[in-house]
């Protein structure tokens, strides 16, 4: 391992987010006696992730959030942390905001630099409006550019970088084994949450404004009076948990919902759902999405959703400005199919982790110089 290409990863936070998961996927899966992944994150606060990316030989390092009012800081710490780790050939940078400060100093010193879209918007209000400032550079501070999706590639570099050869797809792969489908698992996770004689609309995603939960409790408020046997299932945390309790009670709705919270145990669960929904206002792809069609579940997405994620024919889309009732139709409405294992669908559709992670690791090594 100490002869490993060690590669740095920058996030934000090391928790079940999307890109995280992702990443930590593939680190799962290549041979870490070529490859090492160590990571840099803005908080003090100990990841999900943290404790297995340690167990696998990871290291993670630590650098104060950006605040705007600390950017001459900010600067100082990269450049003393790039400094003081020549152990680095590649930095692979996930955090947007800051990405065309730490790869300018990153390429200044001879790191090459890979940046990645996972997403298709900043979000809204001021905030964002500064992120897209800061984010437009990085189409002029990275080596290579990497996307979850054509979208969130055009989205943050722009048309012309798509054309160019250090220009890659690398899409939001899943362990296809680990979420085959299978009765017997489905059957016991229902039984251990009370939910054998129930229809469950399963949603996982962090508490965001992102992932639309508000509009997701109306379509359950009115799935719920077109079938009192309905059952809401939320996996994950994130800040509007408490906002989105409340608003469950205020509708009576709230004891028919379980708030599962961030876990391990995601395929598991989306067996024992029936349907999956997936609102969000916007995503780079959404890789819970192809998990969800993995274990064989219908799913009723938003058409914000890049229609490249439906992998298996069973995506209805839906725009977010038909109201909460028809949604709720549809999702009811959802035809009676047979759940079966799609592991070939997801090969033959790229989205599989061993294809990704056997790529990932040529190109790491190929622009290392290494053979």
């Amino acid at each position: 391992m100490n002869d490993a290409i060690r590669v740095l990863h920058v996030f934000g936070s090391l928790n079940r987010g999307g890109a995280e998961t992702m990443i930590m996927n593939i680190y799962r899966k290549i041979n870490r006696s070529r490859i090492q992944f160590d990571f840099i994150v803005h908080t003090n606060e100990k990841g999900e992730y943290e404790k297995e990316i340690e167990e696998l030989g990871g290291k993670i390092y630590r650098i104060p959030r950006y605040l705007g009012k600390n950017h001459i800081n900010y600067i100082f710490a990269w450049n003393k942390f790039i400094k003081t780790h020549c152990e680095y050939k590649i930095i692979h940078g996930h955090v947007r905001s800051t990405a065309s400060i730490y790869l300018n100093i990153a390429k200044k010193n001879g790191i090459i630099t890979i940046a990645h879209s996972h997403n298709t918007s900043s979000g809204r209000g001021i905030s964002a409006i500064v992120k897209n400032v800061m984010q437009y550079p990085i189409r002029y501070s990275a080596d290579y550019f990497f996307a979850c999706s054509k979208e969130a590639g055009v989205w943050l570099f722009g048309k012309k970088i798509l054309k160019s050869e250090n220009y890659f797809i690398l899409k939001n792969a899943v362990d296809s084994e680990k979420f085959d489908f299978s009765n017997e698992t489905r059957i016991e996770y229902r039984k251990k949450l009370s939910l054998l004689d129930n229809f469950v609309i399963g949603h996982v995603g962090r508490f965001h404004p992102q992932k639309n939960h508000e509009f997701l409790i109306e379509v359950f408020y009115e799935a719920y009076k077109l079938n009192p046997s309905t059952r809401l299932m939320l996996v994950g945390d994130g800040p509007l948990k408490e906002y989105i309790k409340d608003k469950a009670d205020k509708l009576g709705v709230l004891d028919k919902i379980l708030f599962i919270g961030s876990t391990p145990h995601v395929a598991e669960l989306m067996q024992a759902m029936d349907a999956f929904v997936f609102p969000s206002l916007y995503e780079g792809l959404g890789i819970v999405i192809i998990e969800a069609q993995a274990t064989g579940l219908m799913c009723i997405a938003a058409d914000t959703i890049p229609s490249d994620t439906d992998i298996s024919g069973k995506i209805r889309f839906l725009p977010l400005n038909n109201s909460s009732s028809h949604w709720a139709k549809q999702v009811i409405d959802s035809p009676t199919y047979k759940r079966e294992n799609l592991r070939k669908e997801i090969i033959k559709s790229g989205y599989d982790i061993k294809q990704t992670s056997m790529w990932l690791q040529k190109f790491y090594l190929d622009k290392a110089g290494v053979h």
